[in-house]
């Protein structure tokens, strides 16, 4: 790429009016891409397909939580989705007694999704409960995983690209492919990664609807992708609260025209998600009473109380171990580069608006979570790589692709140092995270 397109695509955003009266007005396009960037892209976009789907992971048992989205795929292809009422009151059944806290059947289009896969890809047996059936979810689950994470990518890219250009596309998208937990997430069978993908999504659609107001391919996407995330995981409400913050804090910010057509898709798109998983869980009462032992029992589950609690910053600690130099390039563009460009504005509110509701959950705190941040935190990094190597002068270039690469061989090495086979990491817990970086000693009272 040229120096000249580097200082184009990364020059700040122009400022837009902050109350725009013209709904109808379209968003400015963006120039053209050359070819050369797309070929790029396609390459690093392989690349990180490969890093996530080559099997690195030291831990290769079953988790907790892998073995319950196995049990619901299994019964799910055996009973068929009419049957999900049912199973969801196998789940109270089960709950209402004495035993530990397990995840909800609501989290239902991650389960769908591995049931399809397993009924498209499976190797037979899987309209049965055995160890056949058993085996096809567990594969199917984390190949649905996987492939999320790597469909990730392509809207990272995308939307680095509408918010500041090529370049920043480039350097985002090789960041994000890099990103040790992006990566942890591929390699098993977990719901945060696909969560983090419908978020992203919502997060991305917002924008194209702020600036431009009405466009019903606009508002389609954003309907869609707020019902997938609201049926995907209970998170989703700290994701449309932290939407929700963005619509409010337009009024100043300016990013762009909140329409009544976009205040109905927001309400809309949950609203149908909502109403779908109540249908699936036999009605309100059912719905309702599965929220209430999922809330109750977490609170006396010995592990979260253990690992899932802390002050309010415990988000910024556990990033800080795994993605320090990421998280110390981003935090620093939040102060500099943000306040000049109402793109990294944006990202910078979602985040702000987020961790308020986050970081308040008790004995609700993972660094799982953050992944709905990686993409505004890696696009906030790079700007930030980017204004320190205008300081090369006509060498900016060549220091910045040369400082990214660096970067990403560090967010690699952070990957295989916490989750190779040297320490086999499984859960992002702080003691974990603190024995793999040999800042504790000694046998891990955690489990992995």
């Amino acid at each position: 790429m040229s120096e000249m397109t580097l200082n184009l695509t990364l020059a700040p955003a122009p400022p837009m009016p902050v109350r725009d009266t013209s709904p109808s007005r379209p968003a400015t396009p963006l120039p053209r891409t050359p070819g050369r960037i797309w070929i790029i892209a396609l390459l690093l976009l392989a690349v990180g397909a490969f890093v996530r789907i080559a099997p690195t992971a030291g831990f290769t048992g079953v988790g907790f939580d892998e073995h319950l989205y196995q049990r619901y795929v299994v019964l799910l292809n055996a009973k068929g989705i009419t049957a999900y009422p049912a199973i969801c009151e196998y789940f109270i059944q089960q709950q209402s007694g004495d035993g530990i806290a397990e995840l909800p059947p609501t989290r239902f289009l991650y389960i769908l999704s591995g049931s399809l896969w397993s009924q498209a890809f499976g190797s037979g047996g899987f309209d049965k409960p055995g160890p056949a059936a058993t085996a096809t979810a567990l594969a199917s689950l984390k190949a649905v995983s996987c492939l999320f994470a790597i469909l990730m990518l392509i809207p990272s890219a995308l939307f680095a690209r509408r918010l500041r250009g090529d370049t920043a596309m480039l350097g985002t998208l090789a960041l994000m492919c890099f990103a040790p937990v992006q990566i942890h997430l591929a390699q098993h069978r977990m719901i945060d990664g696909f969560f983090a993908f419908w978020a992203l999504m919502c997060l991305w659609l917002l924008w194209e609807n702020l600036r431009a107001p009405n466009h019903a391919g606009w508002l389609g996407g954003l309907t869609v992708c707020l019902a997938a995330m609201v049926m995907t995981k209970e998170n989703a409400f700290f994701v449309f609260v932290a939407l929700g913050g963005i619509v409010a804090l337009n009024h100043w910010a300016g990013w762009g025209t909140v329409t009544p057509k976009l205040l109905l898709c927001m309400i809309a798109g949950p609203l149908v998600g909502l109403t779908t998983l109540v249908t699936l869980a036999g009605g309100t009462d059912n719905f309702l009473m599965i929220y209430k032992l999922l809330v109750s029992k977490a609170q006396v589950l010995d592990y979260a109380i253990r690992t899932g609690d802390g002050p309010w910053y415990r988000y910024f600690v556990d990033y800080l171990l795994v993605s320090p130099v990421v998280l110390i390039l981003a935090i620093g563009a939040m102060f500099s580069v943000a306040r000049e460009s109402r793109p990294l504005l944006y990202l910078t509110a979602f985040m702000a608006c987020g961790y308020v509701l986050m970081c308040n959950v008790k004995y609700g705190m993972n660094l799982r979570y953050t992944t709905i941040w990686d993409m505004p935190l890696r696009l906030l990094a790079f700007c930030q790589l980017a204004d320190l190597s205008r300081r090369f002068g006509s060498r900016q270039t060549l220091v910045l692709s040369l400082a990214t690469f660096a970067l990403c061989s560090y967010e690699l090495r952070q990957y295989l140092l916490f989750f190779d086979d040297r320490n086999k990491l499984y859960e992002l817990v702080p003691g974990g995270l603190l024995f793999a970086l040999k800042i504790l000693k000694g046998a891990s009272p955690i489990l992995q």
